[in-house]
């Protein structure tokens, strides 16, 4: 059963985070609910669940780690991670966190996704947490678990994670590009600080992390400027920052990644 809003703290240390472990662990139920609150900066240590596990950014931004790469969950979405895979997370802001629990069985996914949560799986989530209902029947409360099992394969998958390389010095590159992104950023600078061709970087960056270098770039560009956005820096600056010649370019790029404008998303952030 989902755990209700008593349960809802605002901060735990690490014996509560491991404790929380081990009630996902020994719990039978086909779904399970945790609500709980993070301050800015707190770090989630290495882990993993048995369970397939949603975890969403019901207000803030999260940065999850996995060995293959790192995962940005904004505001109104969630992250989707497969069971037995070892994670990490940090806040970036204050985040109020929901997370779901279910069966390896109810999710075909592989890798983590990033995903949009609809208003009905945001609402199903948010009953299972406790937060809108204190107290549910069994059949009310299984019927929500069922109804959101059915949901989660229907939500919308968004481009949000940064896959990095295992060449050790490919990551280094892509380590220092996240602190300073530029969309200018191009393949032959690269090419030049690893020592090789222009192709064989190509064919290296693609093997390494299963997208195109201008893919990643663009990627990354909008991956780090999420946090500054977030914290309610001017868009224009954030996007003369991460080396667009305007922001018109730097809308689009985030749109399409995000699904809407930079500043709906700062609406939604503030709602």
């Amino acid at each position: 059963m989902a755990k209700s809003d008593r349960n809802y703290v605002p901060e735990l240390p690490d014996d509560d985070h491991f404790r929380s472990l081990e009630w996902i662990e020994k719990a039978n139920a086909p779904v399970l609910a945790i609500g709980k609150d993070y301050g800015s900066g707190l770090v989630v240590p290495l882990h993993s669940h048995s369970r397939t596990q949603l975890w969403w950014a019901r207000s803030g931004v999260v940065l999850v780690r996995t060995p293959d790469g790192r995962w940005m969950i904004p505001p109104g979405h969630a992250l989707l991670i497969p069971a037995g895979m070892e994670h990490s997370a940090e806040m970036v802001s204050d985040v109020r966190m929901h997370s779901i629990y279910i069966s390896p069985t109810a999710s075909q996914a592989r890798r983590p996704l990033v995903l949009e949560v609809s208003p009905l799986a945001a609402s199903l989530i948010d009953e299972l947490v406790g937060v809108e209902c204190a107290t549910s029947s069994e059949r009310r409360e299984s019927l929500i678990m069922d109804l959101l099992l059915e949901e989660i394969p229907r939500l919308t998958e968004r481009p949000l994670g940064l896959p990095f390389p295992r060449d050790r010095k490919l990551a280094a590159l892509c380590r220092q590009f996240l602190k300073a992104p530029s969309a200018a950023a191009n393949i032959d600078e690269w090419a030049e600080r690893l020592g090789i061709s222009r192709r064989s970087f190509t064919r290296l960056f693609r093997q390494e992390t299963g997208v195109s270098f201008v893919t990643w770039r663009q990627q990354a560009c909008i991956f780090a400027s999420l946090p500054r956005i977030a914290d309610g820096e001017p868009i224009t600056t954030v996007a003369l920052d991460a080396g667009y010649e305007n922001v018109a370019a730097f809308t689009t790029m985030f749109r399409r990644m995000l699904g809407a404008p930079p500043s709906l998303y700062l609406r939604t952030q503030a709602a």
